[in-house]
């Protein structure tokens, strides 16, 4: 039976570098006093010898884990569906964090119960800071964490954020919402709908802003219905829009996902896109260029909303000054379906 290999440690590395304990020890955690010879010989005993830093003995020196969560309010079966926004998000955050020598925590917090589990684990110290994305309502946890000195960063803006502010990084909803419904109007639509996203959201709450804003600047009556960012909602939505106007000929809707099920109502009940009703959605995930017709869509950049999230953190971690908001642009797409 083959034998565990004894684990190098401090001293075997000093001893065989020629230094003190202490020295390897400063070296290996990044110090810069160290004369650069001395370093060499270190670096080369460590190579040597396969040293690896016990991290639990250097996190209570340096009182740094090297690791950042991601938290995610969200069900486990959104956050891995087909929707692409989450994983764009992680991946942004995952390449940052990895650029950076750091560990990415990725914890789901969809319930009362998580979200005071996950409160005990980033307070308890195991963490060096904080990002939020997808919150719902007025999510009380970014606040607490940030009062207790915790660097935090939201991905969205936090509902209700006067009370406790945190820093976040957004894109440009209303912006990009009040162009696409601009681009439908020019186009010489007359009766156009919306698809929004759920009021408990700023994503939802700000496309239905942009949606309502342009459509009351040109005098035209607003058509809405709600759904949750799911491509069941979107199909089920579409045909509330039918059954409430059946003369509506465009229909802005708050995610691609519910596009593509607002796409399936349209020609179960024979309209054609574009011809009878243009649509247009908002992400421009990989599936809006390949629906039937394909997707004109506003494109938000979700994965540089996650490398910028993560890079306002580290910037705060480090004891930074950061600017607090930044609102990413969007970009309308034009494809077939308008």
């Amino acid at each position: 039976m083959a034998v565990a290999r004894a684990r190098p440690t401090l001293e075997a590395v000093a001893q065989r570098a020629g230094v003190s304990r202490a020295t390897v020890s400063r070296v290996v955690n990044g110090s810069t006093t160290v004369a650069e010879p001395i370093q060499q010989a270190v670096r080369r005993a460590v190579q040597e010898l396969g040293y690896v830093p016990n991290l639990a003995a250097r996190s209570l020196v340096t009182q740094q884990t090297d690791s950042i969560a991601l938290i995610l309010p969200e069900a486990s079966t959104r956050v891995f569906s087909d929707d692409q926004v989450f994983p764009h998000i992680i991946l942004g955050v995952s390449r940052e964090l990895e650029a950076a020598g750091k560990q990415l925590v990725l914890t789901l917090a969809e319930s009362a119960a998580s979200h005071e589990r996950v409160e005990r684990y980033a307070m308890g110290g195991h963490v060096d800071g904080v990002l939020f994305a997808s919150l719902h309502g007025v999510d009380p946890l970014p606040g607490v964490l940030a009062r207790t000195g915790l660097p935090v960063v939201c991905g969205g803006r936090p509902l209700g954020e006067a009370s406790a502010p945190v820093a976040y990084v957004d894109v440009n909803h209303i912006g990009g919402v009040r162009r696409a419904v601009r681009h439908l109007l020019d186009s010489g639509r007359q009766r156009i709908a919306t698809i929004a996203g759920p009021p408990d959201m700023v994503a939802g709450i700000e496309r239905l802003t942009g949606y309502r804003a342009e459509l009351r600047e040109a005098g035209r009556e607003q058509i809405v219905a709600l759904g949750d960012f799911t491509r069941e909602s979107g199909a089920v939505a579409m045909r509330e829009l039918l059954d409430k106007d059946p003369t509506l000929d465009a229909v802005f809707v708050a995610s691609d996902l519910m596009a593509h099920g607002a796409l399936r109502t349209l020609r179960e009940a024979g309209r054609r896109v574009p011809d009878d009703v243009a649509v247009i959605g908002f992400d421009d995930i990989e599936l809006a260029g390949y629906t039937d017709p394909p997707l004109s869509t506003v494109r938000q950049p979700i994965q540089e909303l996650g490398r910028t999230m993560t890079r306002q953190l580290l910037r705060l971690a480090a004891g930074e000054r950061i600017e607090p908001v930044v609102v990413l642009p969007t970009e309308l797409v034009l494809r077939r379906s308008a």
